[in-house]
């Protein structure tokens, strides 16, 4: 409220500055589950630094006086002829044979979904749905008889060929491409002659790259992870992934005349993270767009 002599009393509101909101529960609840997500990642950091006998030794969640993760990582490339190598070897043959033929699979079959009609569509949905629902635990029977009967156990295509089924890709880039690319292109590009192929590798699929990247990361996960399809199929370590490799380390302490290498163990599952971790950052900002794309409704 202010006053003057040349004129009337004058009175202005001053609009209160927006406060955000702040809720103690949630940062309480939000720390809890920050802890709770990196206290394994920081366990296995700290634990891969320390020796066979400084683990039995010391504190789980401190260092030890001998710090020793580069030795341990020498060592885990060293031991038993350097097959820790092979199982990363293998595990990039999975991947980018498995993980990369899902993307690219998932991207065609859900582009043609999303943008072309067809008798039979509302049933292949309802498949894909089913599909979706199913856990992988529950087909890992039928398809191990059906591989043995071709005479595909015991060989890469057994973890490769699985791995190029993604229903939940397929299904995420049928509904992203549904919104991600507007039909309006695609008739101007018909109407001035380009054909079905060139629309989509010229127009369609720079439009797809946050979806194919996300579809990417989640199939990259879920191959790189994988340890219950190799477990079943594989019998050769030679062919091992390294999650197989690293479970078949860690069980020579139980077996008679077996060494404990639970330093090994740790310093390979570190190095096994490391690659996802990479992956993430790198791709951040195209799957979280990715994953963002049609939550607002224009």
């Amino acid at each position: 409220m202010t006053a003057t002599t040349r004129g009337p009393l004058v009175i202005r509101h001053r609009r209160p500055s927006p406060r955000r909101r702040r809720s103690v529960t949630l940062t309480v609840l939000t720390s809890i589950m920050l802890i709770y997500t990196l206290l394994p990642l920081a366990w296995l950091a700290i634990n891969a630094s320390k020796t066979q006998e400084g683990l039995l030794s010391s504190f789980g969640l401190w260092f030890d006086d001998d710090f020793a993760l580069f030795s341990n990582i020498a060592a885990a490339f060293s031991y038993d002829g350097g097959i820790f190598t092979r199982w990363l070897l293998n595990t990039l043959l999975y991947v980018v044979a498995g993980a990369g033929g899902a993307t690219l699979l998932a991207t065609i079959g859900g582009y043609g979904l999303a943008k072309f009609d067809f008798p039979g569509k509302t049933a292949v949905f309802a498949v894909v749905i089913g599909a979706v629902a199913v856990p992988g635990t529950a087909l890992a029977v039928p398809t191990f008889l059906m591989f043995s009967s071709l005479g595909l156990t015991n060989t890469p295509w057994a973890v490769i060929i699985p791995s190029l089924v993604s229903p939940f890709g397929l299904y995420l880039m049928w509904t992203f491409a549904g919104d991600a690319v507007p039909r309006e292109i695609l008739e101007s590009a018909r109407m001035d002659g380009a054909r079905e192929f060139q629309i989509f590798f010229r127009i369609s699929l720079p439009l797809l790259a946050p979806g194919i990247v996300t579809v990417l990361l989640f199939t990259v996960v879920a191959t790189w992870n994988n340890y219950f399809l190799p477990l079943i199929m594989l019998k050769d370590p030679g062919w091992y992934p390294l999650t197989l490799g690293l479970s078949a380390w860690n069980a020579q302490a139980t077996t008679a005349g077996g060494e404990a290498i639970f330093n090994l163990v740790i310093t390979g599952s570190l190095l096994t993270i490391v690659p996802l971790i990479v992956a993430f950052l790198l791709l951040q900002r195209y799957w979280q767009s990715g994953l963002a794309a049609g939550s607002v409704k224009e």
